[in-house]
């Protein structure tokens, strides 16, 4: 770009550099190195103050919540790594079946009590019968 026939000099500055607590990772080899960035320079730009919309219990963590997830993933991961791999993908298809089937009845129990209501849901169509 120019600016009056100069060219102008962008002062931006990229630091791509194996310091703080990345242990020389690349940021190509995990997206989440490159969200914990993101997240950490965000946090800098607002002295580690939570946003004052937040509510009390959301502001107490703000500052730890990557650890505490972190850790999480961790303990989660640890686990499934510890099991066989049947009983792993066994669990993996019972959540995978029951989701969609208790929206199901949910859906069903909802459209049963608008049907009770009276006159006034006439002509509404009940999907699910269970009866």
């Amino acid at each position: 770009m120019t600016l009056n026939g100069r060219k102008r000099v962008s002062k931006a500055k990229v630091f791509a550099t194996r310091d703080r607590d990345y242990q020389g990772r690349v940021v190509d080899e995990s997206m989440i190195v490159l969200r914990k960035r993101l997240h950490e320079m965000k946090m800098v730009e607002r002295n580690y103050e939570p946003p004052t919309e937040w509510m009390e219990w959301e502001k107490r963590y703000y500052t730890s919540y990557d650890s505490i997830i972190c850790e999480v993933m961790g303990v989660s991961q640890s686990c499934l790594m510890n099991t066989r791999p049947s009983l792993a993908l066994g669990m993996l298809a019972l959540v995978l079946l029951s989701v969609p089937t208790s929206t199901a009845m949910s859906s069903n129990g909802f459209a049963d009590s608008l049907a009770k209501k009276g006159s006034a849901m006439e002509g509404v169509l009940v999907v699910w019968n269970f009866d």
